[in-house]
């Protein structure tokens, strides 16, 4: 990789409500381990020396520090407070970046991310300033107008999206200085809000977000169908 600063905003802020549980989901244990571990471990595998900062519930600091230092060793992690939405969260996360380089954001939620789909991202957003990764959508859609009818879309034009979302700080960082939107549902759409283009890469079908107990169930056959 070039010689350029690197670093990744894993988002853990949220409450994961919809996993039922008291906990949460980010600090589930998946094969023994909390869920935001494998994300962490992935980055600094896939690029050794990247600057790791994690963004964690308010009310969670102390207890995810205390996580970390049993996981992942002595491995330097940036831990900075989440805010009231997502975009707050990653505002709070970018605020900690000194200087120019690539930014990879990512929910600590998705532990499943590959070493090979960082660095497509990376590269993309070398390339090009953005890497969104994306797969296709299999199942028909429709959009659900005013009056309740619903019209056929062409499942073609349209891509789920996933992380990481992988920017040139130049690109996200001024982004997040605009305020904020409900229409903000990834970083993505803040780029795009403030004038920058969009690039989509390909993503990765087994890059699943853990948001339901079923989803864990998943994720724990894929890691041991890997080993």
């Amino acid at each position: 990789m070039a010689d350029i600063r690197k670093f990744v905003v894993i988002v853990a802020g949220g409450k994961g409500v919809r996993m039922g549980g008291s906990v949460p989901k980010q600090f589930l244990p998946l094969l023994n381990m909390p869920l935001l571990c494998h994300s962490v471990l992935a980055f600094a595998h896939a690029i050794p020396g990247i600057k790791i900062i994690l963004v964690a519930p308010t009310d969670q600091l102390d207890s995810t520090q205390t996580i970390l230092k049993s996981y992942v060793g002595q491995l330097d992690v940036t831990i900075v407070a989440g805010g009231e939405t997502r975009f707050h969260s990653v505002q709070n996360g970018l605020k900690m970046i000194e200087g120019k380089g690539v930014v990879f954001i990512h929910d600590a939620v998705r532990p499943l991310v590959s070493d090979k789909l960082i660095y497509r991202c990376y590269e993309q957003a070398m390339a090009f300033g953005s890497a969104i990764p994306s797969i296709p959508v299999t199942e028909s859609l429709r959009m659900v107008d005013d009056d309740g009818t619903a019209r056929a879309l062409d499942r073609e034009k349209v891509r789920i999206m996933q992380t990481p979302q992988t920017f040139l700080t130049d690109i996200i960082i001024p982004a997040f200085n605009q305020p904020y939107s409900p229409l903000f549902t990834d970083e993505a759409s803040v780029a795009e809000a403030a004038g920058a283009k969009i690039h989509l890469v390909e993503g990765d079908k087994d890059n699943i977000k853990i948001t339901t107990p079923g989803d864990m169930i998943i994720a724990d056959t894929l890691i041991k169908a890997a080993i």
